[in-house]
């Protein structure tokens, strides 16, 4: 895709509050296991808003929860010595508190300290949610938003918590004709109840599809809790460390070829896909995990090698799976390309990696979108779409 082809940059709306910039309340950080990439993601999104034509109030959620006020200082949220970040570091109080008004005729922001007279910190017109995981890319912060009236960048609430549960975006995409690979789900209260017979299951999963597998966290990303295992002598270890980070977890066989994303964007005329990347085989990792992807910077080749139809189909599928879960904004759609020569959909992040090493923005640099660009663009696209029912 080249810039040509590609709809201008959309004019700035009304502010709209007369005579000043719309402010973007960045929210970053969260309850999941994904706490300090988001904080990375958050100060590459904030190094890159124009503060020219928006006004800008950082907000960290702590890992038990708390919202604070923080510094904006995008050079405390990189990772340092292969350690990420975390708000904690970068709030303003170990006490005080940030308070969305639920009132939808109020975006007021509110602080506040023990002892201390709560303080306005002003109306916030849209949020840019960079949070990754549980408690925030899941839907839930979006159903405070939505409850708030206030807009907000990216995927609304069936969405996001489609794209957030593998188990439903896999029945999803089943539902619309989209490939997926075989999986098995185990529940809580299947693991917990029956522990015996959801274990033959896997087993005879096993026998079905063969080894190596992968047991991953239902409700997670970032590669975080995923492990492979190569024989029936590390099923249980494997899947107490998914459960560590979700009572729910998945098997999937491997799927044997190569690993191929796709961004999708929301322009004016509707969702576009970027030109895709391939994701090589990792050596010095068992397979694409954390550390491959944000610790030792696992490089991607952008665009991938694909024939011209290889292209056109992929980016026809990422669209497809954009469409079937209702999404909006934002999507990276991940695939394998089958050494058969078919595309398999292996899910959707509604809020992908975002830092400009990130896989996302790099398909759309090579798409003709630069990462500020990319970032004005969603901004405005939330500025210019309405909560509620839409």
């Amino acid at each position: 895709m080249s810039s040509e082809n590609l709809p201008q940059s959309p004019e700035s709306p009304e502010s709209p509050v007369q005579g000043r910039k719309p402010r973007v309340a960045v929210v970053f950080g969260g309850r999941s296991s994904e706490h300090g990439i988001s904080v990375v993601t958050a100060g590459a999104v904030l190094n890159a808003i124009d503060r020219t034509k928006y006004d800008v109030l950082p907000i960290g959620i702590t890992s038990d929860g708390r919202w604070a006020l923080t510094a904006d200082d995008p050079a405390r949220m990189a990772i340092t010595d292969r350690e990420v970040p975390n708000v904690a570091q970068l709030a303003e109080s170990d006490e005080g508190g940030v308070v969305l008004s639920v009132d939808p005729g109020s975006r007021e922001v509110v602080y506040t300290e023990p002892g201390a007279v709560p303080k306005a910190l002003g109306e916030v017109d849209v949020v840019f949610p960079v949070l990754h995981g549980p408690y925030g890319e899941d839907g839930t912060l979006q159903g405070l938003l939505e409850l708030s009236g206030v807009p907000y960048v990216g995927a609304g609430v069936l969405a996001s918590a489609v794209g957030q549960d593998k188990e439903y975006m896999k029945r999803v995409f089943t539902s619309f004709g989209l490939p997926v690979g075989p999986y098995e789900v185990v529940r809580p209260r299947e693991w917990d109840n029956d522990r015996p017979t959801a274990r033959k299951r896997l087993v005879e999963f096993a026998a079905e599809h063969g080894f190596p597998l992968f047991i991953k966290p239902a409700r997670g990303g970032s590669s975080m809790g995923i492990t492979k295992v190569d024989d029936l002598s590390g099923l249980d270890e494997a899947i107490e460390e998914a459960r560590r980070h979700d009572p729910k977890f998945l098997v999937e066989s491997l799927l044997r070829g190569r690993e191929i994303e796709c961004g999708v964007l929301e322009f004016e005329d509707g969702p576009r896909a970027s030109v895709p990347a391939e994701i090589p085989p990792v050596t010095s990792h068992d397979f694409y995990d954390f550390e491959a992807k944000y610790i030792d910077s696992a490089a991607g080749l952008v665009p991938a090698p694909l024939t011209a139809e290889q292209t056109a189909e992929v980016q026809r599928l990422a669209v497809a799976a954009f469409d079937a879960t209702s999404c909006e904004g934002l999507v990276r759609a991940d695939f394998f390309l089958t050494d058969e020569g078919d595309f398999v959909i292996n899910e959707i992040n509604t809020m992908p990696g975002f830092t400009p090493i990130s896989m996302y923005p790099r398909m759309w640099q090579e798409s003709g979108v630069d990462y500020q660009e990319l970032v004005d663009r969603l901004i405005q696209a939330a500025l210019n779409r309405p909560t509620g029912l839409r």
